[in-house]
């Protein structure tokens, strides 16, 4: 389960957790706790070796880091 990140509106320094909850393939390995990448519909369907099979979502990636107008506001070196 998943659930995504949105840079904050009112201060873009910042992520926010969304409000929905998403089950997904994970495909990369991903770690509990770490900030991955996601797509969604029918472009789930296209990610490696999922072509037949029948997925709403998967994780495509593992993030590193995020920046937001030039500032760097998440890096997966600095998390606990």
């Amino acid at each position: 389960m998943l659930r995504p990140q949105l840079v904050d509106d009112k201060d873009p320094g910042r992520l926010r957790p969304g409000l929905n909850t998403i089950i997904a393939v994970d495909i990369v390995g991903a770690g509990i706790g770490e900030l991955v990448m996601f797509c969604q519909g029918s472009s789930a369907r296209l990610a490696a070796g999922l072509r037949e099979t029948p997925v709403d979502a998967v994780i495509i990636g593992i993030v590193d880091s995020v920046d937001v107008l030039g500032k760097q506001i998440f890096s997966a070196q600095h998390q606990a």
